[in-house]
């Protein structure tokens, strides 16, 4: 057997030669070597290993079947396929000259893939069974170029590095180490790793190992991985009339494309890549579209560095740049990036139409700029390729198709049946909002845009119905325009808010002289009232604007009895209370005298306001077949009326209703108004009523006793009398004013032919006995209360002008006032706070007589010791002294004082008060000045004090001028029977103890 059978000697002795003639042949063997060992080829070691197991597999014709065992440090690779030769090792032992340029189908195109091994090994070998074996060491290789000593000084600069691989030698079974071929593989290549590092890079690179090297070299079949015992296998199983293979149970879609280059491309090209003019485009992915494990770049055919982030494997035949890692830019890459577009386009076409494709469409960022390039490419070609699904199981351009953002029912509906709504719709389950659908061209449309466009419709109710269904849980604000069919027609409005939905108990074929908008029977869904439908019973259909409308109009209206009929019909169902809904009262029905009349103007014949009001009152009397037909509950509740119509409104300002910039046609609402601002005093920030019922009418009554009766005994009416009205500030405070009706009564001759405020309440206030009469019998007290009978004198001066109709009554000679109780009334006057036209007549005290005197005869008495000089004047006399300046000062009287000289003509004798007098009058003056007889302006007075001292002629006197001094007049009594007394202080001060 030949020891040599590939010739190594030949070559080794050729090489050292080389070396020997040209030192510079070692240095670059030695860096071309380092280059692709460290650069290009780095981490490429399992990857090298496969392509040359692929290719022994093409040129022997078989099926490519590899195995890798790492076993510590040694790495081992067993093949199928053809076994090592003469012009294989001296292939591997020259670098840049691959054995395999006339191999249609071989990858390995530049013969340096095998110095990969020498990034991790130092002694690399590779054997066949049939053949024999080679390998390639770095010391022998060393040691043999040490011999040469014009190589010495460049190795010791090189610490010994050789380029090992251009130095081969036969297997040398004499080693411990044996390569054997194991069986049913033709070759094996053994790697003993140079140390942990390069091991650890090895057992690195086999784990990353997997289904791109199947994809990337077609040939093989089967890749087996050992790593230290733990063993797993990469199959492929290739169904090329479909497209697919499947590794590992994972189907992976391909398309491939290939064909000769014209010349043109290649000529920047190297002289053996101008020899091999094909070229060749392969796309993979995967049904689960997971390419975990694959690295993420393009495939030359085996892995560089060129980036690219589509969820695909590109592997082409793209030409690389000197590195190896890089593809070189030129005419032959422009050409590939878009024959890679095309095939792209024709992969996507194949595939499934599922929601997959989206994420199959290149997105804008790319992770380089050969990703780019390819992106672009596909871009410009996707829109025109029929990639997306439709009705009926076409697919159509992105262009043609529609992506609609709403329910999936909802899309169905849309894009299902032989006449879609909207043709080239996308189905349901297509992400609307996917960035692919715009790359594609697709238009999109929200949920509101769609719903815009169905008015142009033409469908049976029953289809919107089932429209209505597929859109339940949509969002709200997207469903404004929605459009609705209408009952009685062929109408389709937009927007179901405020249309009507009938309820039970509701017609709408009985209500078209409404004018309303009922949603169609067969239409109606529970999401129309979601979206602002009215669900309308009877109540609910009264509330509608139309039928306001239609009411307001009646009188006018072509046919006021088919209004009349509707709008009856719904007060009858709606159960309707009279008062409830006043605006019912312009509704037009016929009177008994045959013309038709507001209903408000309406009286029932059997109504209690016929013998009430004056016979001229503007009122009609109703039909008696209107009667007869509805009934008087019925028409009352319509605002005929059986008794006074309650006015009612809400949020009226005062303000406004005084100035007539609104009406609640009232009679004297304006004055009402006007007191209503005056009582809360806020003009310059109005005031606001919230609500306001009122008595229509009152001021057509000629019968006042029936009608007071009428008004105090129906509940209704009675609460707009009763009640008063609450006012609301603009500070939130609420103030309590008379209801109109209240006031409007108040102000009227309603009780007994006069105004209720000129009767008293009978057994109240005393004070008011003989100013005012009784009130007649008949209405009780709170009633009269309302109407404003007078209770009390505090109550009657807490009105506006009760201080006025006070004075003046107490001024009427016409009544009776007892003397009792003048003084009070004039002290009641006197405190308070309102004011008064000075009266032209008072009530005064002559001689100690009542009687009504001028005005301008009167005098306010304002201390007591002017009486004896006052004999025969008309005196207006207070309760208590201190109240005479501010009586004077409002009936605009002068005080006596003023008018009186009040001249001491007699001498008095000074003397201290006696001690006992003050246990009484603590602040009475210490001294009085005594007099025999006391003369004051010629007359004999008993007492005086008018110059501030005391003057007095005995105890009676003396006693009274000590008490007014001291400002304590009720005192008078006490001091003068301790004067006349002293002895009988002790009982007297006891006896004052018991008083309140």
């Amino acid at each position: 057997m030949n020891d040599d059978p590939f010739g190594t000697g030949e070559i080794r002795d050729r090489v050292l030669r080389a070396w020997e003639r040209s030192p510079a042949r070692f240095r670059e063997d030695a860096n071309a070597e380092e280059d692709y060992a460290l650069g290009g080829y780095r981490d490429r070691v399992v990857v090298e290993l496969a392509q040359n197991a692929a290719d022994a597999a093409v040129r022997a014709g078989v099926p490519g079947r590899l195995r890798l065992t790492l076993r510590g440090a040694v790495l081992t690779a067993a093949n199928t396929g053809a076994p090592l030769d003469a012009a294989g090792v001296e292939a591997l032992s020259t670098l840049r000259a691959s054995a395999k340029r006339d191999d249609a189908g071989a990858v390995g195109r530049f013969g340096v893939g095998f110095s990969a091994v020498v990034a991790v090994s130092d002694r690399p070998a590779i054997a066949s069974a049939r053949t024999g074996g080679v390998e390639w060491s770095a010391e022998r290789a060393r040691a043999l170029a040490a011999r040469i000593p014009a190589l010495r000084e460049e190795l010791d600069r090189r610490g010994g590095h050789v380029p090992l691989l251009r130095l081969p030698f036969p297997l040398d079974e004499t080693l411990d180490e044996t390569l054997d071929v194991p069986d049913g593989f033709d070759t094996a290549v053994r790697l003993p790793l140079r140390d942990d590092e390069a091991a650890g890079r090895v057992r690195e690179q086999l784990r990353q190992a997997g289904p791109a090297l199947l994809l990337a070299l077609p040939a093989l079949t089967c890749v087996e991985i050992d790593i230290d015992g733990d063993t797993r296998t990469l199959t492929a199983e290739r169904d090329e009339a479909a497209g697919a293979v499947v590794i590992d149970g994972t189907r992976w879609h391909t398309v491939e494309d290939h064909g000769v280059l014209p010349p043109g491309l290649l000529a920047d090209r190297p002289a053996e890549e101008r020899a091999r003019p094909v070229w060749q485009v392969r796309w993979a992915v995967p049904d689960t579209g997971d390419l975990a494990g694959t690295p993420a770049v393009v495939h030359a055919p085996t892995p560089g560095d060129e980036r690219l982030d589509l969820p695909a494997l590109l592997i082409a035949s793209f030409p690389l740049a000197p590195d190896r890692r890089h593809v070189a830019p030129g005419p032959l890459t422009d050409f590939l990036v878009e024959r890679a577009a095309d095939a792209y386009a024709r992969l996507l076409r194949a595939l499934p139409a599922t929601t997959r494709l989206l994420d199959l469409v290149p997105g804008p960022v790319a992770a380089g700029e050969l990703d780019a390039r390819i992106r672009r490419a596909v871009l410009a070609r996707l829109p025109e390729v029929p990639l997306l699904p439709v009705a009926g199981g076409a697919r159509v351009r992105g262009r043609d198709a529609v992506a609609v953002d709403g329910p999936a029912a909802f899309v169905e509906l849309l894009g299902g049946g032989d006449d879609p709504v909207v043709p080239g719709l996308l189905p349901p389950a297509w992400p609307v909002r996917h960035a692919a659908l715009g790359a594609l061209g697709v238009r999109r449309l929200d949920l509101a845009d769609v719903i815009d466009e169905l008015a142009a419709l033409d469908r049976e109710p029953a289809w919107w119905r089932g429209l209505y269904e597929t859109l339940t849980g949509a969002p709200a604000d997207a469903l404004g325009a929605l459009p609705v069919p209408l009952a009685g027609g062929d109408r389709l409005v937009r927007g179901p808010r405020g249309l009507l939905v009938a309820a039970d108990g509701v017609d709408p074929a009985h209500l078209g002289a409404l004018g309303l908008r009922f949603v169609h029977p067969d239409a109606v869904h529970p999401l129309l009232p979601r979206l602002g439908a009215v669900e309308a019973g009877p109540r609910a259909v009264l509330a509608d604007p139309a039928v306001r409308a239609a009411v307001e109009g009646s009188l006018d209206a072509d046919e006021p009895d088919e209004i009349a009929e509707a709008v009856l019909g719904l007060v009858r169902a709606a159960g309707v209370e009279p008062g409830e809904e006043p605006w019912l009262a312009e509704l037009a029905l016929p009177g008994a005298d045959g013309d038709l009349y507001p209903a408000g103007e309406l009286l029932l014949p059997d109504s209690p306001l016929r013998d009430l009001v004056a016979a001229d009152a503007p009122f009609g009397v109703a039909d008696a077949g209107l009667v007869e037909r509805w009934g008087a509950d019925v028409l009352a509740a319509a605002g005929v009326l059986e008794v006074f119509a309650v006015a009612r409104a809400e949020d009226v300002e005062p303000a406004a209703l005084a100035a007539g910039d609104v009406t609640l046609h009232l009679d004297d609402e304006d004055r009402w108004a006007d007191d209503v601002l005056a009582r809360v005093g806020d003009r310059e920030l109005p005031p606001l009523l919230p609500e306001l019922h009122a008595v229509r009418d009152l001021e057509l009554v000629d019968d006042w006793d029936a009608a007071l009766r009428l008004l105090a005994g129906r509940p209704r009416l009675r609460a707009a009398v009763v009640e008063p009205a609450h006012v609301t500030r603009h500070d939130g405070r609420r103030v309590a004013v008379p209801s109109y009706t209240a006031w409007w009564l108040r102000r009227h001759p309603v009780l007994d032919g006069r105004r209720p405020t000129e009767f008293r309440l009978p057994g109240e206030d005393e004070l008011l006995a003989g100013l005012y009469d009784p009130a007649p019998a008949g209405l009780d007290r709170a009633f009269l209360l309302a109407l404003g009978v007078r209770t009390s004198l505090a109550d009657l001066l807490a009105e506006p002008d009760g201080a006025q109709e006070l004075l003046d009554r107490m001024g009427d000679p016409e009544r009776t006032v007892p003397r009792r109780h003048l003084g009070r009334l004039w002290t009641a006057l006197a405190d308070c706070a309102s004011a008064v036209e000075p009266p032209e007549r008072v009530r005064a005290v002559v001689d100690g007589e009542v009687e009504v005197v001028d005005a301008v005869d009167a005098l306010v008495l304002d201390r007591p010791d002017l009486l004896p000089l006052l004999r025969g004047q008309p005196l207006v006399i207070a309760s208590h002294g201190d109240a005479a300046e501010h009586l004077a000062e409002l009936l605009d009287l002068p005080p006596a004082s003023e008018e009186i000289e009040g001249v001491v003509r007699t001498e008095g004798e000074k003397r201290p008060v006696p001690e006992a007098v003050r246990a009484v009058l603590p602040d009475a003056p210490g001294t009085y000045l005594a007099h025999d007889r006391l003369v004051v302006d010629g007359v004999f007075v008993p007492w005086w004090c008018g110059d501030g001292q005391a003057h007095a002629t005995g105890p009676w006197g003396l006693a009274r001028a000590l008490a007014w001094l001291a400002g304590r007049w009720e005192a008078r009594l006490s001091v003068e029977a301790v004067l006349r007394d002293p002895d009988a202080l002790p009982t007297l001060l006891a006896e004052n103890d018991l008083e309140p």
